[in-house]
């Protein structure tokens, strides 16, 4: 067995034990293991002159992202206190273009059959989160947003006053349901439905 292997090995080991003691998830670990094993592939084949420096900076980070389970729906303690979340480093945020403040955080959805998709909350005030869906290829490069949740704007003489309010929930089968009401006088609101199709873009369901 080569050094570098036996170290990755070794390092496996601390790191099971470590996460094990912290009840980490086996997904989690998994997407951690995966997440070494590509970054000692790269190593080897740059020692080997095959250089892939293309790899989008989201990916590491993405692969580092706690997994919101499914069922999801809109909870105000969640926008306010967004667990798991994790703050977006600044040169993505300005490389990808991601919505997003001072300090945007994101969270990963479990993927199914090579669907990625990232909730990122883009900070509107200093303790106000607008949530946004990104859809991500295989490269973990944005492909498609939508919007969530926005929280009402108070009016202010410096504000653009908004009276839209926006309600979420994203179902075990990715079914993502958005409820918007236009003011406090809407009653019943504007219910749409969104799926992801095969181009991972977020594509609105007819209604019946």
């Amino acid at each position: 067995m080569k050094i570098s292997s036996l170290c990755i090995v070794i390092f496996l080991i601390a790191l099971m034990t470590a996460c094990g003691n912290r009840r980490t998830s086996p997904e989690v670990l998994q997407r951690k293991i995966d997440s070494i094993y590509a970054e000692e592939t790269l190593r080897q084949l740059k020692l080997r002159g095959v250089d892939l420096e293309d790899k989008s900076p989201f990916h590491i980070y993405y692969d580092s992202l706690a997994i919101q389970s499914l069922p999801l729906s809109y909870s105000e303690d969640y926008v306010k206190s967004l667990p798991n979340f994790t703050i977006v480093p600044q040169s993505i945020v300005t490389f990808l273009e991601l919505e997003g403040g001072d300090t945007p955080k994101a969270i990963a959805l479990p993927e199914s059959m090579g669907l990625r998709l990232v909730l990122l909350a883009a900070d509107v005030t200093e303790d106000e989160y607008e949530l946004w869906l990104y859809s991500l290829d295989n490269e973990c490069y944005p492909v498609d947003k939508l919007l969530l949740y926005a929280p009402k704007v108070i009016s202010d003489a410096n504000l653009q006053v908004s009276e839209q309010e926006t309600y979420f929930s994203i179902t075990s089968d990715y079914e993502i349901r958005v409820l918007e009401y236009a003011s406090d006088d809407d009653r019943f609101g504007q219910l749409s439905t969104f799926v992801v199709d095969d181009s991972l873009m977020f594509v609105e369901k007819t209604p019946f």
